[in-house]
């Protein structure tokens, strides 16, 4: 208890505290590959040496996500005295009771343990990457699909949008969507009706100044995620609408479920302004949320449109349109469903795209918050002093590679086993 640890002992002790992932590991496999015949896709995944191993990974850092608080030693954000730039196995100077005994991965330069928020750093990647990679190809599918299906003047419109997009640097386009400067400044939707000192004094937040009305106005970030954030709305009414047309009372029945539950998340997450406060999305989170987002759909959106013009010269689209059913029908009930295979492939392997470009806006100081857990703040933090203490910056740089590594690897069991059907 009083000397610190041996490299063996602290990985002993490293899978000792994991031990509730191993569990969840070792039965997700189980029930997986017994029933793995039933699966689908799914299923056929644990046919795939590869493919199970970069599922393993990748759940591996699920299960840490969702266990993160049973799984850490110490508070993430706690500071300890005499614990500031500690090397691995170090034993916790004046420990009170209840407190684990040693900081398992050593210290970071404001004392913190670096194990905890390597643990927790993974709930943070994970709350963010998978959302906005999903939201990102709601969008592109949204789009993509007619695009591809209908041709002419909109296909052209939407492809120049998506090509501008991807026309303009990344790291830059993120520095302009999280700087202060661009995320505090507002665009006032009355300001022709505003004087000078009026607008001014609306932009300095003094309404009783300007009239309430007139000072009404959203942050940048704010309009790009009303923008956004509604794609996932139409996506599932007009699918659920073309699904259903020919049966009206489920058709409104569906519909009007994703409406009311769509539109109450909706006003939460792109506004903050759900009156019973179940969505809502910190000013810091949404703006990272929307920027990966924006930067994600246009190629989300070109990979669909090159599918869905591939597959609608096939013969069972043919023969839909014979049989008189509708556009929208065809679209995502004929063509979506048959490129399911490419898109879930690309959609593990944007997760992990995600996974970086989170890591690189942390790295750089615009992540969600200055001392967030999140592995791109946390090597940031660790490269000030990497040349006399690498283990602060090299432990949450292990973590994102493993991640998007398992990432990269489900995505090619995946494909291994869709170009088999």
């Amino acid at each position: 208890m009083d000397d610190n640890l041996s490299y063996l002992a602290i990985l002993g002790r490293i899978i000792a505290q994991f031990l509730p992932v191993w569990i969840a590991l070792i039965a997700t496999f189980a029930v997986s590959i017994t029933y793995k015949r039933r699966l689908g896709l799914y299923g056929k995944l644990f046919d795939s040496p590869v493919g199970m191993i970069g599922f393993a990974i990748v759940m591996f850092w699920v299960f840490t996500a969702l266990m993160a608080d049973q799984i850490i030693t110490f508070d993430p954000y706690a500071q300890f005295s005499g614990m500031k730039n500690k090397p691995l196995g170090t034993v916790l100077a004046k420990a009170a009771d209840g407190d684990y005994s040693h900081f398992l991965l050593g210290g970071d330069h404001l004392a913190r343990d670096v194990f905890s928020r390597m643990v927790m750093g993974a709930r943070s990647v994970l709350s963010i990457a998978p959302a906005a990679t999903m939201f990102a190809f709601m969008v592109g599918i949204t789009l993509g699909v007619p695009a591809g299906y209908i041709g002419g003047r909109l296909d052209t419109g939407l492809s120049f949008l998506a090509n501008l997009v991807l026309a303009f640097p990344v790291i830059l386009l993120f520095y302009l969507l999280v700087t202060p400067e661009i995320v505090n400044h507002k665009m006032m939707f009355f300001s022709a009706f505003l004087s000078p000192e009026a607008e001014l004094a609306c932009k300095a937040k003094d309404s009783v100044t300007a009239g309430t009305l007139a000072c009404f106005g959203l942050s940048i970030p704010t309009m790009m995620a009303a923008t956004l954030f509604i794609f996932p709305i139409i996506f599932l009414s007009v699918l659920l609408n073309a699904r259903f047309f020919t049966n009206p009372m489920r058709r409104n029945l569906y519909v009007g479920g994703v409406l009311v539950i769509g539109l109450w998340a909706y006003s939460g997450l792109a506004f903050n302004a759900d009156p019973l406060g179940v969505w809502s999305m910190e000013p810091n989170l949404l703006n990272v949320f929307v920027s990966v987002v924006f930067v994600n759909a246009p190629t989300v959106f070109r990979i669909v449109r090159g599918i869905v013009m591939d597959l609608k010269s096939r013969d069972y689209v043919a023969a839909g349109q014979t049989r008189g059913e509708g556009s929208w029908y065809i679209m995502l009930w004929e063509i979506l469903p048959n490129a399911r295979g490419p898109l879930i492939v690309d959609f593990c392997l944007r997760i992990g795209y995600t996974t970086i470009l989170l890591g690189t806006l942390g790295f750089f100081g615009l992540g969600v918050a200055p001392d967030s857990p999140d592995w791109g703040s946390t090597i940031d933090d660790g490269r000030k002093t990497l040349n006399m203490f690498p283990h602060a910056a090299v432990v949450p740089a292990l973590a994102l590679m493993s991640l998007v590594l398992g990432l990269n690897l489900l995505a090619d069991g995946l494909r291994e086993e869709s170009l088999r059907d």
